[in-house]
C-alpha cells in the first residue's frame, strides 16, 4: 500500500507528517490533558493513532508496493487526480482537529487504542485494494485474453475442421484431393537441397557451405537454379522476353533473340557444322551464356561420362533463361504458356527437361516432379516433349500418390489418358500404395483398394504384353498357367504395332524397379488369374479391347518420338522407325516441330560451283574458307573483272600453300641409345 493510500485513509495532507511526540519523548501526559493545554498544532504534534512499537514509518510501506506501482501506471493519472481533489478535504478535517478541545486521558488512551485497531485494520486491509487492482487488470486482462482465446477457439476448431478427414474434399474414389490447381508449382520444391536435407539433415548437405556463403560476390536470387562461384561473371545475353497477348486468362509469353544473339547463333551453327566440340568451347569462352551451346556441350560431357560437368552447363542455361523473364511471367500459377513451335522457346523446355532427368538420376524425385509439372504448365495441350509419359514415374517415387491419382480423374476425361500403357498401369499401382496406409481411415483404404482392383484388371486386358517383360525385367517366374496362356505370351508382344511397343517398351524399361516389392506381386497375381478367368470366358471387355488395340495406335506422333530420344532408354530407343533414326538429331532442337513459327533465318553461305578443279577441292578439305573463284559477283559484269579474280584466286592458292608448308613440321626418327637392344619387354 502506498504512502498516498495512507494519507487518504488518514485525512492527512502531504508535508503534515512531522515526527509525533511519542517518537521525541515528549508525548502529553493526563496532567497536561485535564489542564485544558493547547493541542499540538497541526504537523507538530500527534499524527493521530500510530502504531506501537514502530519507529521507522517506512516500515508501514509494504515491499511489493514499488511492483504495485509499476504495474499500475496506467491509474496514476487518476490517483494525482484524487489527492488534488482530496487535498481540500485534509486541510478542512486538520481544521476541525485544530478545533477541538484536549482530551482526557482516557480518552487518549481510547483513541490511542481505537487508532491501533484502526491502524492494524488498515495494515490488514491494505493488500486488499492491490488485490482489487489486480482483480481489476485481470478483468481487463482477462476480457482481453477471452477475445484472444476466442480466436484461438476459432483458429483450433478451423484447423480441426481442415485436419478432419470425413469434412475434408473427397474424390470420387474416397482419396482426399487438394483446393489448389493441379499444375501447382510450389517454389521451395524446385531446390533440390530442400529434397536432399530431409532425407539426409542440413548438416551432411550444406557441410562447410556456410562460411563461404559470407564471401560470396553478390549474385541475383534464382528459384531454378543457384548461381555458382566458378560461373563467370553474368552479363546480358541478347535473350528477351515479350507477352504476346492474354486469352482467358491464361498468358502467352516468347522468348526474342536481339540482333547481337543472332549472329552468336549463326556462329554456333557454324561450330555445329564443323563437327567439332573444340569450336563450340571456344564459341563458349567468348559468350558463357549462351543457352544453345550450352546445350549441345552438356551432351557431348554426359556421352564423355563427365556426368558434373553436363549438369553444370544445364544449370547455367537455366540461369541464363531465367535472367531473361519478363516481370509478369509466373513459374507457380499454372497459367502462362510458351509455343514449342517458336525455335527461341525451345531451349527453355529442353533445359527444363534435361535438368529433371539430372534431378531424378541424382535422387530427387520430388524435385524433378515438381519441374515435370512445370513443363506440362508451359503447353499443357500440345505437350511438345510428352511429358505425361514421365509424370506418373515421377509421381510414384516421389510418393505423391494422391497428385498422380488426381491428375488421373481430372484429365481423363479429355486426355484419355487411360489409353497410355503408363497410366494404366500407374494409377492402380498408386492406389494400391494408398490403401497400404496404415493413417488413412479404413473406408479410404477399402475404397482405395477395390479402384486398384478394377484398374489392374482394365490395364491388363488393354495391354497384355507389358506384363511377361515387366515380370523378366522383375526376374519373377510366372506360374505354368500364366506362362503357357497365350492372352500373355509372345503373341501378344509381336502383335501389337511399333507405336504401342514403343510405349510399352518405355514404361517397362523406365518402371519395372517400383514393381520389384514382393508385396506388390502378392497384390498383382490373383487379378492376372482374373485376367485369365475372363478371356476364357470370352468377357466382352477383352473383345472390346482387342478392336481397340487394331485401330489405335498406328504411328507415334512427334512428341513421343522427341521425348524417347530426350529419355535414352535402349528399349524405347531401339524401337523407333527408320525415318526417324535416319536424319540427323541435335541435342539443342531435337526433331523440330514440322509447322515451326520462324522468326529470322540464318543468311545462306555462299555456294561453290560445282566445277572446281581437283587441287581446288583439296584446299577446300584443308582450309574450308578457301576459294578460289573468289566472292561471287552480282552486278553482271563479269567479264570485266574476270581477270582481277584470276589474279585473286592464284594469289589466295600460293598463300595457302605458303601457310600449309609453314605448318609442317618433321619429327626426327627416335635414337637408338641401347643398340644391343639389352631392354625389358613390357
Amino acid at each position: 500500500m502506498s504512502r498516498r493510500a495512507l494519507r487518504r485513509l488518514r485525512g492527512e495532507q502531504r508535508g503534515q507528517e512531522g515526527p509525533g511526540l511519542g517518537e521525541l519523548g515528549l508525548e502529553p501526559g493526563p496532567e497536561r490533558a485535564r489542564e485544558g493545554g493547547p493541542p499540538p498544532a497541526p504537523g507538530k504534534g500527534s499524527r493521530g493513532p500510530r502504531r506501537a512499537g514502530v519507529s521507522n514509518r517506512f516500515e508501514l510501506i509494504p515491499a511489493e508496493e514499488s511492483e504495485d506501482e509499476a504495474a499500475a501506471g496506467e491509474e496514476r493519472p487518476d490517483t494525482r487526480l484524487s489527492d488534488q481533489d482530496t487535498a481540500g478535504g485534509n486541510q478542512e478535517g486538520s481544521k476541525d482537529r485544530s478545533k477541538e478541545g484536549a482530551v482526557t486521558e482516557e480518552t487518549d488512551g481510547d483513541g490511542q487504542r481505537e487508532g491501533q485497531e484502526q491502524l492494524d485494520q488498515t495494515l490488514a486491509t491494505s493488500n486488499k485494494p492491490r488485490k482489487k487492482k489486480k482483480k481489476r487488470k485481470t478483468k481487463k486482462n482477462s476480457a482481453g485474453e477471452t477475445v484472444e482465446d476466442n480466436e484461438l477457439e476459432d483458429i483450433d476448431s478451423l484447423l480441426e475442421r481442415i485436419e478432419d478427414p470425413r469434412l475434408a474434399p473427397q474424390s470420387q474414389g474416397g482419396i482426399t484431393t487438394d483446393s489448389r490447381p493441379l499444375l501447382y508449382v510450389e517454389h521451395r520444391n524446385l531446390n533440390p537441397e530442400n529434397e536432399l536435407k530431409r532425407y539426409f539433415g542440413a548438416r551432411a548437405v550444406l557441410g562447410d557451405q556456410r562460411p563461404r556463403q559470407r564471401q560470396r560476390q553478390y549474385v541475383r536470387s534464382m528459384w531454378l537454379t543457384a548461381p555458382k562461384n566458378t560461373w563467370p561473371r553474368y552479363s546480358k545475353t541478347g535473350i528477351t522476353m515479350q507477352l504476346l497477348d492474354t486469352r482467358r486468362g491464361v498468358q502467352h509469353f516468347t522468348f526474342e533473340h536481339h540482333r547481337e544473339y543472332q549472329q552468336v547463333q549463326f556462329k554456333f551453327l557454324d561450330a555445329v557444322e564443323s563437327m567439332d566440340p573444340n569450336n563450340i568451347v571456344l564459341l563458349l569462352q567468348m559468350n558463357p551464356y549462351h543457352v544453345d551451346s550450352l546445350l549441345q556441350l552438356s551432351d557431348v560431357c554426359r556421352m564423355q561420362e563427365d556426368q558434373e560437368m553436363a549438369r553444370d552447363l544445364i544449370e547455367r542455361a537455366l540461369y541464363s533463361l531465367e535472367c531473361a523473364f519478363h516481370p509478369v511471367f509466373s513459374l507457380t500459377s499454372g497459367t502462362c504458356r510458351l509455343d514449342y513451335r517458336h525455335p527461341e522457346n525451345r531451349a527453355f523446355f529442353l533445359a527444363l527437361f534435361k535438368h529433371l532427368m539430372f534431378l531424378e538420376k541424382r535422387g530427387c524425385p520430388r524435385t524433378a516432379l515438381e519441374f515435370c509439372k512445370l513443363i506440362l504448365s508451359l503447353d499443357p495441350e500440345n505437350d511438345p516433349l510428352c511429358v505425361l509419359l514421365l509424370i506418373d514415374f515421377l509421381s510414384l517415387r516421389a510418393r505423391e500418390y494422391t497428385f498422380l491419382t488426381r491428375l488421373f480423374q481430372e484429365w481423363e476425361s479429355h486426355r484419355n489418358l487411360s489409353q497410355l500403357p503408363n497410366f494404366a498401369f500407374s494409377v492402380p499401382l498408386a492406389y494400391f500404395f494408398l490403401s497400404q496406409q496404415e493413417e488413412r481411415p479404413e473406408l479410404e483404404r477399402s475404397q482405395a483398394r477395390e479402384r486398384a482392383a478394377r484398374l489392374i484388371q482394365l490395364a491388363l486386358i488393354m495391354f497384355p504384353s507389358v506384363l511377361m517383360p515387366l515380370l523378366d525385367h522383375c526376374s519373377v517366374q510366372p506360374d505354368a498357367r500364366v506362362a503357357s496362356h497365350p492372352f500373355f505370351g509372345l503373341n501378344a508382344q509381336i502383335s501389337q504395332s511399333p507405336a504401342l511397343n514403343q510405349l510399352t517398351s518405355l514404361y517397362v524399361g523406365r518402371t519395372h524397379a517400383l514393381w520389384k516389392d514382393p508385396a506388390v506381386m502378392a497384390w498383382l497375381e490373383p487379378h492376372v488369374h482374373e485376367v485369365l478367368r475372363m478371356v476364357e470366358a470370352q468377357d466382352a471387355l477383352v473383345q472390346e479391347a482387342e478392336h481397340k488395340r487394331k485401330i489405335r495406335y498406328q504411328s507415334a506422333p512427334r512428341n513421343i518420338y522427341r521425348h524417347i530420344i530426350l529419355s535414352e532408354m535402349k528399349e524405347a530407343t531401339a524401337a523407333l522407325p527408320l525415318e526417324v533414326t535416319s536424319q540427323p538429331v541435335m541435342g539443342f532442337d531435337p526433331l523440330p516441330p514440322l509447322d515451326s513459327i520462324v522468326s529470322y533465318t540464318r543468311p545462306e553461305r555462299t555456294s561453290h560451283p560445282s566445277n572446281e578443279s581437283t587441287l581446288s577441292l583439296f584446299f577446300r578439305s584443308l582450309l574450308p574458307n578457301f576459294n578460289l573463284q573468289g566472292d561471287g559477283r552480282h552486278d553482271g559484269d563479269d567479264e570485266a573483272g574476270a581477270a582481277q579474280d584470276l589474279n585473286q584466286g592464284v594469289n589466295r592458292l600460293m598463300a595457302a600453300m605458303r601457310d600449309m608448308l609453314a605448318n609442317i613440321q618433321f619429327q626426327e626418327p627416335p635414337r637408338d641409345d641401347n643398340p644391343e637392344g639389352d631392354g625389358d619387354w613390357d
